[in-house]
């Protein structure tokens, strides 16, 4: 294993980091007192890596993500994309939520152009990529239908293409298939990751699947109990896969996955009070 580690990480270290997160903590205060939700936090991400989060409700997963896309300033240190200091919303980063938040009276092509409209982008080279992003996730033949004529799992690809028309560089997820059911979501993992790969785009999901975490990710990041500090990080490698990297659902089938995922459970510490 160790071997495979060390081919693993100098190929991440050529390349200039798309997101490092440097001492950071945030504080914030309420009438009952302050709260301290994330403390001396480090972490990189390198070009082109998907790297998951997980950890117990509470921890700071999506604190953590709002403090990458600029939404949140850290009470303390520093977060850089593409070595620039975060300072606000960026058109480097593009933000998937858990709800769609699709507009129902606009058209499935319009509701992937709102990204770009807003950002005042060409519209027809806009219009372009947003029809052809559709096409690759399987939504082509309903440019022209309306959110409310689509399942959860059709919705969630619209909400990707969205987000992917403004091209970013770096994409957030934060638990965008929670409201979907088992069979949807495993469907969806595999057709997101290969977007997103295709794509090139450095990505961090927020998720409370370990399972999710280790099929969709190259990295899975612990993060402990409040405040939220970085507990260990896991590198997902398949040596017994000799075609690459295995789609997510093959990488279910696979003898690693129950070793990560016994591991993973561990390191969460969940239990159930009595």
């Amino acid at each position: 294993m160790n071997a495979v580690v060390e081919r693993f990480i100098p190929m991440a270290a050529t390349k200039t980091p798309s997101i490092e997160v440097r001492d950071v903590a945030l504080r914030y205060f309420t009438p009952e007192g302050e709260t301290q939700a994330l403390d001396r936090i480090n972490l990189t991400v390198g070009a082109g890596e998907f790297v998951s989060l997980i950890g117990q409700s509470g921890c700071g997963k999506s604190t953590l993500l709002s403090l990458m896309a600029g939404i949140l300033e850290p009470s303390s240190g520093e977060v850089f994309v593409r070595g620039e200091r975060v300072k606000g919303p960026s058109q480097r980063v593009g933000y998937m939520l858990q709800q769609d938040y699709l507009f129902e009276w606009r058209t499935i092509l319009d509701n992937a152009m709102l990204g770009a409209e807003i950002q005042g982008r060409d519209l027809k080279q806009s219009r372009e990529r947003a029809a052809h992003l559709l096409h690759k996730c399987g939504m082509g033949d309903f440019l022209n239908h309306y959110p409310r004529q689509l399942s959860g799992g059709m919705r969630q690809r619209v909400a990707l293409a969205r987000t992917l028309v403004t091209e970013p560089e770096v994409v957030l997820l934060d638990e965008p298939f929670s409201a979907l059911d088992s069979q949807t979501r495993l469907a969806i993992a595999d057709e997101v990751v290969e977007v997103l790969r295709e794509e090139g785009k450095s990505v961090v999901l927020v998720t409370h699947d370990i399972a999710e975490a280790i099929a969709m990710t190259d990295r899975v990041v612990v993060l402990s109990r409040r405040p939220g500090r970085i507990k260990s990080e896991h590198r997902m490698l398949f040596p017994s896969c000799s075609n690459g990297r295995p789609s997510p659902f093959e990488v279910r089938s696979l003898p690693e996955f129950n070793t990560y995922f016994s591991s993973l459970w561990d390191e969460l510490d969940v239990h159930v009070e009595g």
